[in-house]
């Protein structure tokens, strides 16, 4: 029903000489040989995009950002407004993944003006998806639902694998998190199907990590932890330094809903020092909400507790996470209800339904 994954970020000559699934070091080595190589602007954009999507995966922030916008100023000397269209749409992802979000939503939907204007289906399509992705990760979830839909139907009529499973993920994740757990599960279980069928590693990585998650929700501790572990091996076969660390973070929450605190609290530190190494706020902030909780639970001081969650719900209000936001308000209440009485139920227990967080690219 789907073709093969491929990547429409490597474009002209890297498009033949890259693929879907090759490691972030050889598409950094190929997209620079071919940006030193360029003897036009338009070749010069098409390989500086390729640098910055690889430096952007590899957790390098700043190199990112320097590539996407040389990409961006290559293609507007070019002339070529689906060019321009790539890069802010490279830019835009950043931003995201950086937890600049309403910078996010400005870059995205400029590449949509732009993509459209220069006729660039694709382009068109990612930057949709990305304007998606950011609504859904603030939890926004009224915003982005039908938007989320047509990407569906969309990748559905051109057989496009990858799209395919990052709509369905992205569908699958906002079900999750209002509490509809059988049909995330069968969507995240579709969705990792679709991306093996179409040997894309890295949308299998990630759809392992949503089927995790319902797993460990549900009580399916130790099967969890094998999904994840087999989606840390393609992360880290193809050095995808974000998703290991949210691979990672996602680790913890499965063995803090176990009660496995102590094992909890050091992979959450571990997670946190990857996301500050890559200057990424969002997967920090997340992380230390899970290891302030671990430590609550192992006996810590309930007035220091309450103070980092302050902290914490101003950071997230900041980046703008809605879901993360309501997760630190629920974990406060039942942390303040359980004064004098018996300890609180474990995360993911029924007193907090949603103890997930948003997946991303």
């Amino acid at each position: 029903m789907y073709g093969k994954a491929f990547a429409p970020e490597y474009q002209g000559e890297l498009g033949t000489a890259l693929s879907v699934n090759s490691s972030y070091e050889d598409v950094l080595a190929t997209a620079r040989r071919a940006r030193r190589d360029a003897g036009t602007d338009l070749e010069r954009a098409r390989a500086s995009l390729a640098v910055a999507e690889a430096n952007r995966r590899l957790g390098r922030v700043d190199d990112a950002r320097t590539a996407w916008r040389d990409s961006y100023r290559s293609a507007r000397r070019a002339g070529d407004r689906g060019a321009m269209s790539w890069a802010l749409w490279s830019g835009g992802t950043l931003a995201r993944q950086c937890g600049s979000l309403a910078l996010a939503r400005r870059l995205l939907a400029l590449a949509v003006t732009l993509a459209d204007e220069g006729g660039d289906r694709l382009a068109h399509g990612y930057s949709l998806a990305g304007l998606a992705e950011t609504g859904r990760i603030q939890g926004d979830y009224a915003a982005v639902a039908d938007l989320h839909e047509q990407l569906l139907e969309q990748a559905r009529a051109h057989g496009e694998a990858r799209h395919m499973v990052w709509a369905m993920s992205g569908i699958a994740q906002m079900h999750r998190n209002t509490g509809d757990y059988a049909k995330a599960l069968e969507l995240f279980e579709e969705s990792a199907r679709i991306a093996a069928d179409g040997d894309d590693a890295r949308g299998r990585a990630w759809s392992l990590r949503g089927v995790a998650d319902v797993l460990s929700v549900q009580g399916h501790t130790e099967q969890a932890l094998s999904l994840l572990s087999e989606a840390e091996t393609i992360c880290r076969t193809m050095n995808l330094a974000s998703a290991l660390a949210y691979n990672h973070k996602m680790r913890g929450n499965v063995l803090f809903r176990a009660g496995r605190y102590a094992e909890a609290s050091a992979v959450y530190d571990g997670a946190l020092r990857e996301f500050e190494d890559m200057h990424e706020p969002r997967g920090t902030a997340l992380s230390r909400l899970g290891l302030v909780k671990s430590r609550s639970r192992m006996g810590g001081s309930k007035d220091q507790t309450l103070t980092e969650l302050d902290e914490l719900e101003r950071g997230f209000e900041r980046i703008g996470l809605r879901h993360a936001r309501d997760m630190v308000i629920a974990f406060r209440a039942e942390l303040l209800s359980s004064v004098g009485g018996s300890p609180a139920a474990p995360y993911g227990a029924t007193t907090l339904r949603s103890p997930a967080v948003p997946a991303t690219s």
